[in-house]
């Protein structure tokens, strides 16, 4: 097999003013490849730079769907169904509105904004960008619309209900508006602020948000299981999240058991806290914060190991949707930061790589109505669960 002429290169600077500090590896920009025509070695050096990297950018890849499908199964051939299934979407989940199918090609959505008369198969259809308004508890005020924006919900790209979280997302950059940058606020008494171009894509690591805890948090965190909510987009359908899009606002406004699509228990997902990247062997705090429903935290099962800082050394059972909420949030809100965020500013063309079990990313900015703007993004449900921790990790961190 003829060797990759794959090259790595730096993410691209920041917007002027705006300070970074990334962990080192994480992201890169591809060169030296045509994404359009991948050969074997080029798939294999794309998969190690991935797992590695967490983000790749192509620039001018400018792939097909068929193309950008292909790249996407790659990294698990034995997945096939888009990572929300290909049966459509149910009507009262909040995705319903953001994701038009390729007709001929299921596991490939097409988002963005504004009107299109005729892109691949689909015809006359209007395109709307998330807007925090329709999800979150507060906005921002009318006057500062245009030039004020959030974190619309960080999130992975799953399912959490039958399926399995997708291994890797790719999102193709068809029409990019161009122009203004926008001001995200966190609006959360911090006073956080972050530049940001507009309609970024916002990306944190999964492996800094666990990297950054305090031994104790390590140690809840290594414990800890997650359990979502059957359904969980449909069960959130009411409820609005807090104003970093970290989570949601504890009101009751969550549908209850029996307003729910019919659901199976075993389809229920219980995942671990932590996901373990079999390439790298690294920890990644991997929590979707809106979708949680309860924890199941086991006990430090060595009386030695428990200290007065440790964080519910018996174990527990949190059903109490306020407290399960404030515990994943202290969590995750760290690695949040303006400073850990990487903000990418798309360009016609660009071909975005993310590893969807290491990574949370976020929708952000404001489009009027009129500004169009296109992607093709696919994820498919993967084949196996995501890994947890493993007993060596459980002794490390416990």
């Amino acid at each position: 097999m003829t060797a990759s002429l794959l090259a790595l290169e730096p993410l691209p600077a920041p917007l002027p003013g705006v300070k970074r500090a990334l962990d080192p590896a994480f992201g890169r920009v591809v060169t030296g490849v045509d994404a359009a025509q991948l050969t074997e070695a080029d798939v294999e050096a794309i998969k190690a730079a991935l797992f590695q990297h967490s983000v790749l950018v192509f620039p001018n890849a400018n792939v097909t769907p068929e193309a950008q499908l292909a790249l996407t199964k790659a990294f698990d051939p034995a997945s096939d169904s888009y990572g929300h299934g290909n049966k459509g979407r149910q009507s009262k989940s909040i995705l319903h509105p953001d994701l038009k199918t390729i007709p001929r090609l299921p596991q490939v959505q097409v988002i963005g904004n504004g009107p299109v008369a005729s892109h691949e198969g689909l015809v006359d259809v209007q395109l709307k960008h998330p807007h925090h308004a329709t999800f979150h508890s507060t906005k921002v005020p009318d006057a500062e619309d245009k030039d004020v924006t959030r974190f619309y919900r960080w999130h992975i790209d799953a399912a959490l209900y039958d399926l399995a979280p997708p291994r890797v997302t790719t999102l193709q950059a068809v029409q990019v508006p161009k122009g203004r940058t926008q001001t995200l606020r966190y609006d959360d008494g911090s006073h956080d602020e972050l530049q940001v171009p507009l309609g970024t894509t916002a990306f944190v690591s999964g492996r800094t948000m666990f990297d950054r805890l305090s031994p104790a948090e390590k140690s809840l965190a290594v414990r800890t299981k997650i359990v979502y909510s059957p359904h969980p987009y449909v069960w959130m359908s009411s409820a609005r999240s807090n104003s970093v899009g970290l989570g949601l606002e504890s009101e009751g406004k969550e549908l209850a058991a029996d307003e729910l699509p019919a659901f199976e228990e075993s389809k229920i997902k219980t995942y671990p806290m932590l996901w373990k990247c079999e390439a790298t062997g690294a920890l990644h705090l991997q929590v979707h914060p809106s979708a949680i429903k309860e924890l199941l935290i086991d006990a430090i099962p060595a009386e030695e190991k428990r200290t007065a800082d440790s964080l519910y050394p018996e174990g527990a059972h949190i059903t109490d949707l306020k407290e399960v909420r404030r515990i994943v949030y202290e969590l995750q809100r760290p690695a949040v930061a303006p400073e850990l965020v990487y903000a990418h500013d798309w360009k016609e063309g660009d071909l975005c790589l993310f590893h969807n079990q290491g990574v949370l990313h976020s929708v952000v900015g404001a489009f009027k109505p009129d500004e169009v703007r296109i992607f093709h993004q696919c994820n498919l449900a993967a084949s196996t669960d995501p890994v947890g921790p493993d007993a060596a990790d459980v002794a490390k961190w416990i």
